[in-house]
């Protein structure tokens, strides 16, 4: 997509989507100015840019250097476009905001549905084409379940292989940057552009997308869990899901029902004491400065971590080394583990109760046992909706995940379907 597309579409369609916080009008041109467009989550730095975070009160008002992901990402040509919009802080699922307000889900323009979080507008803004892919970040979900609900790729790598410098944090612990597009082979290149080590935090890569998307999957294993050992899911959601396992094993992959260990199961709850643990020490003092101007149930969630003494939260540290290894024990016999991203589809915002998390409940387990996933389309419900299959992968095993996305989404029968934004202009 050329810029001058992109933002003639965001002009058109935008006004009401919301998916940006601010539009680059011109771009910034990468350094040979022809590269795809992308669009850059607003917890993530941009120079002279103020970072938002979804707070009234920005983050950064005015950051000095780019993010490496950026900086990169420009170097190899891409094109940036804007800024989406975000969770404020980048703490909730659901891609709700009170407090400077939540895009559209494009798959509905009559009723306001949840775009998921806490990526929400790269996920919005990738699914309307109005750029060709975005950055998001991803604590327990926030690429994957926007990715899913909104009817896109989001691939979140494991810890290590993308720079998290002048990306603010939610969860140091479990924080990973991650890209979305409409296509797996856009996403995974993507990765490649940000990948690789900055002499801190990302000590790995780069990550190699034209290997991954040419590997042959054909005669892999994979473990997919039964829809009766996935708690309550979305009828529609269940159908979908199998019909996704079919076709994978139709192009060739073995696909085996097996139960995972309670690992898997158990890593909702230590997930989300690390997330308010840690993000109550590093946003103490803006939720108690300034709390009064923020959604208040992103207040509500940090001050949960105000209680987690710090000897509990070293006993969690250490609870999750021993769960990641008796997890990737387990996982070492297979290739990867699929099951539905979400176990409902997007609803409406007005209906959404906030003190409950569920379109996290199957995504936060790739977050604390440090494991790459993706969130690939895999058909619309009989609403109109999107669903998104999981592909969680072994430790660093990011070339295996992209493949095995890249093989289902070949007999997937999605074939780059997009919302009709006939309502939205």
């Amino acid at each position: 997509m050329t810029p001058d597309a992109a933002l003639a579409r965001i002009r058109q369609y935008d006004p009401r989507l919301r998916a940006f916080v601010q539009v680059f009008d011109p771009p910034l041109f990468g350094e040979d100015g022809d590269g795809p467009t992308v669009a850059i989550k607003d917890l993530i730095d941009i120079a002279g840019v103020p970072t938002g975070g979804g707070a009234r009160t920005p983050l950064n008002p005015a950051p000095a250097h780019n993010a490496l992901v950026v900086e990169r990402l420009l170097l190899a040509g891409w094109t940036v476009v804007g800024k989406t919009h975000t969770v404020e802080l980048a703490y909730g699922g659901w891609g709700t905001n009170r407090a400077v307000g939540a895009p559209w889900n494009p798959w509905d323009a009559r009723i306001h549905r949840a775009p998921g979080g806490s990526s929400s507008g790269s996920a919005v803004a990738v699914a309307a084409g109005l750029c060709d892919a975005a950055l998001g970040s991803d604590t327990g979900g926030s690429v994957r379940i926007p990715a899913a609900t909104c009817g896109v790729v989001g691939l979140k790598p494991g810890r290590g292989l993308v720079s998290l410098a002048g990306v603010h944090p939610l969860s140091p612990a479990l924080d990973t940057v991650g890209t979305l597009a409409r296509d797996v082979t856009t996403a995974a290149r993507a990765l490649a552009v940000i990948s690789g080590p900055d002499g801190d935090s990302a000590v790995r890569g780069p990550f190699d997308a034209e290997a991954a998307l040419s590997t042959d999957v054909r005669g892999r294993r994979v473990a997919a869990i039964p829809v009766e050992g996935l708690g309550e899911l979305h009828p529609e959601v269940a159908r979908l899901y199998i019909e996704a396992l079919a076709r994978l094993a139709g192009a060739g992959v073995e696909v085996e029902l097996v139960d995972p260990p309670r690992a898997l199961e158990a890593s909702f709850e230590p997930n989300g004491l690390l997330m308010a643990g840690e993000g109550f020490r590093i946003w103490r003092a803006r939720i108690e400065d300034l709390g009064h101007e923020m959604d208040p149930w992103i207040v509500r969630r940090f001050e949960a971590g105000r209680g987690i003494g710090d000897e509990r939260l070293a006993q969690a540290h250490l609870q999750r080394q021993a769960d990641q290894a008796a997890f990737h024990a387990w996982l070492a016999d297979y290739d990867g583990l699929l099951s539905p991203t979400c176990p409902i589809p997007a609803p409406p915002i007005a209906g959404i109760d906030e003190t409950t998390s569920p379109l996290s409940r199957l995504t936060r387990a790739a977050n604390y046992l440090d494991l790459p996933g993706i969130s690939v389309p895999c058909g619309l419900t009989d609403e109109g909706l999107p669903v998104g299959l999981q592909i969680v992968g072994g430790p660093r095993e990011e070339v295996t995940v992209v493949a095995l996305a890249a093989a289902f989404e070949q007999v997937s029968g999605w074939n780059g379907r997009a919302p009709d934004l006939q309502g939205f202009s």
